[in-house]
């Protein structure tokens, strides 16, 4: 039986058996108290004779038979189990993880530190925003795909990719499945696909990861509005239904719902120059690349403290939108009323945790798109099979991607981005 089974007043003298890992140990001089923690996470208190501990440790796995007994006093529900009998199935080492430990030892136990009740919890709300953006996606008509992740060009910029040798010629790993599910919109309409993407960036932030899970949409015949309105439905619809999915694992890391019980459509549409403006009244200064600052300017792109300024005090998100054309990359279409304006938007999540998407229309016009491929220094004949999307019956189309991190670090309160996938990819980590 599994913890959170044995939790049922119906149970109350009745014989259960309970198997998981002792998450911890308290002794007194007749009796222990073990709480228990099942392969679900879920945790009971089981109260044993002293003498029938003896050896046991942290984390070792083993059987506990008694009657259940509900008393108030006791923790995790106020149910416990009186031990008649308990089977140890392998007595554990010295547990390395305590209750205070540097991140960097997390890191370096990762896969022991994934059985903390913090980390379960986080865990459990991500699987929850991976099946309800499914579900959204489903309930809604879209067919999800699988791209590749070996490549052979770049989509968000080369100095972030990263080689790798593909048997006899050189590869790289995808930053973004986009351009092929631009080409699947010509056969099977709105497509949608969850791959990891991976970018060399050399950053040491709290919201950047070399791995990264990735949710991504495109579809035909859409304008931007069309595509501001699929995001803030499917992020609206994810975060209501984790709030009701997993309120227990909400309530344990002590995370405020409030806000996020207002994130309904529609957000805020801020364009971009009214975003520069803001920051500028503000005093806000742009961060050179050789650390000298300025007062920003129309024309730079928006930077993670830029970001956090904008949405430090907002309680939903907000999309900002038209950016200059210059700092999107070569695919981003122009908007045909505003030369030098892109039509796409970032959604940005509240209280300064940043993009959490990017997206907009796609450039359809074959001789644009090249042009901006020459501009950024792109050879055009290592994209031919992209172009001829825009060769043989281009329509206007567009998409976005969604970090799926991100949205469970804002979802969560994480402090740090690395506490929201099981096993992290930094610039400095490649292991466990």
């Amino acid at each position: 039986m599994r913890a959170d089974e044995v939790k049922d007043a119906s149970l109350a003298g009745k014989e259960v058996a309970v198997r998981g890992w002792v998450h911890r140990l308290r002794r007194q001089k007749e009796n222990a108290f073990v709480l228990v923690r099942d392969d679900r996470g879920a945790v009971i208190q089981c109260v044993l004779p002293a003498d029938k501990i003896a050896g046991l440790t942290i984390e070792s796995s083993v059987e506990v038979t008694g009657t259940v007994s509900q008393d108030p006093r006791a923790p995790e529900g106020g149910f416990e189990i009186k031990g008649k009998e308990i089977k140890i199935y392998n007595v554990a080492l010295e547990y390395p993880i305590g209750e205070y430990q540097s991140d960097e030892l997390l890191l370096d136990k990762r896969h022991l530190a994934l059985r903390t009740r913090k980390m379960i919890a986080i865990a459990k709300i991500r699987a929850s925003v991976l099946n309800l953006g499914r579900r959204w996606f489903v309930e809604n008509g879209w067919m999800e795909v699988t791209a590749p992740t070996i490549v052979k060009g770049a989509v968000e910029g080369g100095s972030t990719l990263f080689k790798l040798r593909y048997f006899d010629q050189d590869a790289y790993l995808s930053q973004s499945a986009q351009l092929y599910l631009e080409a699947m919109i010509f056969s099977l309409g709105p497509v949608w696909s969850l791959t990891p993407s991976f970018r060399a960036e050399k950053s040491r932030t709290v919201r950047h990861l070399a791995e990264f899970s990735h949710l991504e949409a495109e579809a035909p015949w859409v304008s931007l509005e069309d595509i501001l309105k699929t995001e803030e439905q499917l992020v609206s619809y994810v975060i209501q239904n984790t709030i009701k999915e997993r309120a227990e694992e909400l309530a344990f890391l002590k995370r405020d719902i409030s806000d996020l019980k207002k994130v309904v459509p529609p957000f805020e549409r801020l364009p971009y120059e009214k975003a520069i403006d803001i920051l500028r009244e503000r005093g806000f200064q742009a961060t050179e690349d050789d650390g000298s600052k300025r007062a920003i300017r129309f024309g730079d792109d928006l930077s993670i403290d830029s970001e956090r300024e904008l949405t430090k005090d907002a309680d939903r998100p907000m999309f900002v939108v038209g950016y200059p054309i210059a700092v999107k990359p070569f695919y981003v279409k122009e908007d045909p009323q505003r030369s030098g304006v892109g039509l796409t938007a970032d959604m940005l999540a509240p209280r300064g945790f940043g993009e959490i998407t990017s997206g907009g229309q796609r450039e359809d016009s074959i001789d644009s798109i090249t042009g901006r491929m020459k501009k950024e220094n792109l050879k055009p004949e290592d994209y031919e099979w992209y172009l001829d999307l825009r060769r043989y019956g281009s329509v206007p189309h567009g998409g976005f991607g969604l970090g799926i991190e991100r949205l469970v670090r804002w979802i969560t309160n994480a402090d740090d981005i690395k506490d929201t996938i099981l096993f992290p990819r930094t610039m400095s980590r490649v292991e466990p």
